[in-house]
């Protein structure tokens, strides 16, 4: 059994079927160098991914060796180890659960051909989403481009079939237990222990099930609170989906047995049907890793702006919506779905910076980096993805900060040299007279930093920037 995004063992679709037609299981985890390698060329020697992925699996083995197995860890390239052990353990077959970004599929390609060509066989199974590449497409047989047909397919089709676990607990028997072998420390691997602890970030399938039982108790009030980064609204579920410490079927299960009666669960089940959209949109399109979904948006001419780009990676705008969400990602690999949307529309339509560098930056931040949502995130924001905001939408990052942080609490959180601020002067500091900057402890130019742009200026300069979609 090959562990990649299903680092648990209950519900897990690959290890059900691997234990269920298998005399002797081993359980497997390659730390994959073509993954790794270049987050250690770019200066990554902390990477709170990584580290989540190392305790998951520590979590993992000793919950298999409690079970008579235990799991077999290796660094290298992926496809290769794979290859080796299988010979190494002189097993007959390999198991593992889907996974569709581009690597991971020629990656895949390329062990089960290494495989057969050894008399062995990959079995790969749909585990990560309830639909997948081809099992819903349009009246036309083409794969959705609109994410509302896309929602309406998926209720459709969705039987209990669909939701239903895969019994595990009751095969395990079959594991078999591996010459003895320890997990290799996170500096064997080049990295440094971060700060996982200190965030209390919940790691392995025990801190999904935390995260998952806290928010069905507030699944209810889930729609309301959403938006509002000052409240505990979402689920933090984000990255336990994205490296399976819980079962997507357990969670839409869930969802869709309480949305008639409650609205919150109706839109957390949207969110979930979102993330498949992202993914069969990935599926499909390749191409949009580096690509515009929409190619007439390849079109448009971005600025370089070194000096601008820096001042939003570090939160120093002036905006202090976008610099208190910038603040968040860079302290915590973790950021609010609505300061995502502001401050990805910033770095596009304020300050007319290619789509593409923001999309990397969240790559190497965001703890719950998942390809296929943040570029279909960040393609929505800038109008070139599938069903996206009309390019003429442009998020006033004030109004923004009015609206969705009224009282400035989530602002004060990540910069408290704006907390003298009250409630009505803090979304827009620059505003203020001098005398009162004073008196609240923070001047403009000194403590903070004025606006880099100004937003109905850039608005102008960015509707005539995307002329040339409106030319087409």
């Amino acid at each position: 059994m090959w562990f990649r995004r299903d680092l648990r063992l209950a519900d897990n679709a690959a290890l059900h079927h691997c234990l269920k037609n298998a005399r002797r299981v081993y359980a497997a985890f390659v730390f994959d160098r073509v993954i790794l390698d270049p987050l250690l060329a770019e200066g990554l020697t902390t990477d709170r991914r990584v580290e989540f992925i190392h305790r998951s699996l520590h979590e993992l083995d000793a919950a298999l060796r409690a079970r008579g197995g235990a799991l077999i860890v290796r660094h290298g390239a992926a496809a290769d180890e794979i290859v080796r052990l299988a010979e190494e353990l002189r097993v007959d077959a390999v198991f593992a659960n889907h996974d569709y970004e581009p690597y991971a599929t020629a990656r895949d390609a390329r062990v089960a051909a290494a495989l057969a060509a050894a008399g062995r066989r990959l079995h790969t199974f749909k585990d990560q989403v309830i639909f997948e590449r081809d099992e819903l497409l349009t009246g036309a047989g083409r794969p959705f481009s609109v994410f509302t047909p896309y929602r309406n397919a998926w209720l459709k089709a969705l039987t209990p079939f669909h939701l239903r676990s895969y019994e595990v607990a009751k095969y395990l028997g079959a594991l078999a237990s591996p010459p003895a072998a320890a997990i290799p420390p996170l500096r064997a691997l080049g990295f440094a222990p971060g700060d996982l602890d200190q965030l209390k970030v919940p790691v392995g399938a025990s801190g999904g099930r935390l995260l998952f039982d806290d928010f069905r108790a507030r699944i209810d009030g889930y729609r309301d609170a959403r938006d509002y980064p000052a409240v505990r609204g979402p689920s933090y579920l984000s990255v336990h989906l994205r490296f399976g410490t819980v079962s997507i079927r357990e969670l839409a299960r869930f969802a869709h047995e309480r949305m008639a009666a409650s609205p919150g669960a109706a839109t957390w089940l949207s969110e979930l049907v979102w993330r498949e959209f992202y993914q069969q949109i990935l599926h499909h399109h390749p191409r949009v890793v580096g690509a515009s979904f929409r190619p007439e948006y390849d079109r448009i001419r971005w600025d370089e702006a070194p000096e601008l780009f820096a001042a939003w990676c570090e939160g120093r705008t002036g905006y202090p919506l976008v610099d208190a969400a910038m603040a968040q990602i860079n302290r915590t690999g973790y950021m609010h779905n609505r300061p995502r949307m502001v401050t990805a529309s910033f770095l596009a339509k304020d300050l007319g910076i290619d789509w593409r560098r923001g999309e990397h930056y969240f790559a190497r931040r965001l703890i719950d980096f998942d390809l296929a949502a943040n570029n279909g995130g960040w393609q929505w924001a800038a109008s070139s993805g599938c069903d996206a905001q009309p390019y003429f939408r442009i998020f006033n990052p004030v109004a923004q900060s009015e609206k969705f942080d009224p009282e400035g609490k989530f602002i004060r959180r990540y910069l408290p040299q704006l907390a003298g601020l009250s409630a009505k002067e803090i979304h827009a500091p620059w505003l203020l007279s001098r005398q009162r900057q004073r008196e609240a402890g923070c001047l403009i130019g000194t403590d903070y930093p004025p606006p880099v742009v100004d937003h109905a200026a850039a608005r102008a300069r960015t509707l005539a920037r995307y002329a040339v979609v409106r030319q087409r």
